[in-house]
């Protein structure tokens, strides 16, 4: 009696096994996927945002969307004003700006009007982050971000 229940037992692991085989398995496909569109979808970003780069300006640029459901984020240069970044960056230009010393993601979010939740404070970290790596924005220290210094005779780096 004991072996019959230790061999169901092994049954309804294996079988167990074999359901999780095959979800671990369509996860591996669905993980593939995403990993492949973040890969496209960032180059494709890297080859408009060059694209923008290399376009050279009289005047401030209008905000353009680039059919990806996003607005992009242009490299900063002389001469091009924070009106050409989309709305949630303009706001967390101006938050910064105004703040007496460097701020942190979960002290912006607030004040652009958003709830202090973890997705909006990563979120937004990001949108620094990527403010930062654009050159419209510095950070301090990990995690504290500030208005970007200019040194009016260096070129500021691309990509940090």
């Amino acid at each position: 009696m004991r072996e019959a229940a230790a061999r169901r037992r092994v049954e309804e692991l294996q079988a167990e096994a074999a359901e999780l085989a095959l979800r671990l398995e369509a996860a591996r496909e669905d993980l593939s996927r995403l990993e492949i569109t973040r890969e496209t979808v960032t180059k494709v970003l890297a080859e408009l945002s060059a694209a923008d780069a290399d376009v050279e300006s009289d005047g401030p640029a209008e905000p353009e969307s680039h059919g990806v459901g996003a607005m992009m984020v242009p490299p900063w240069r002389e001469g091009l004003a924070a009106t050409v970044l989309p709305d949630v960056c303009r706001d967390i230009m101006e938050v910064v700006a105004d703040a007496p010393g460097p701020l942190q993601a979960k002290q912006i979010v607030p004040r652009i009007g958003l709830p202090a939740t973890t997705g909006k404070i990563e979120g937004t970290r990001a949108k620094l982050k990527r403010l930062v790596k654009r050159g419209w924005l510095d950070e301090d220290a990990p995690g504290r971000f500030s208005p970007a210094r200019r040194d009016p005779g260096a070129d500021r780096p691309e990509s940090r």
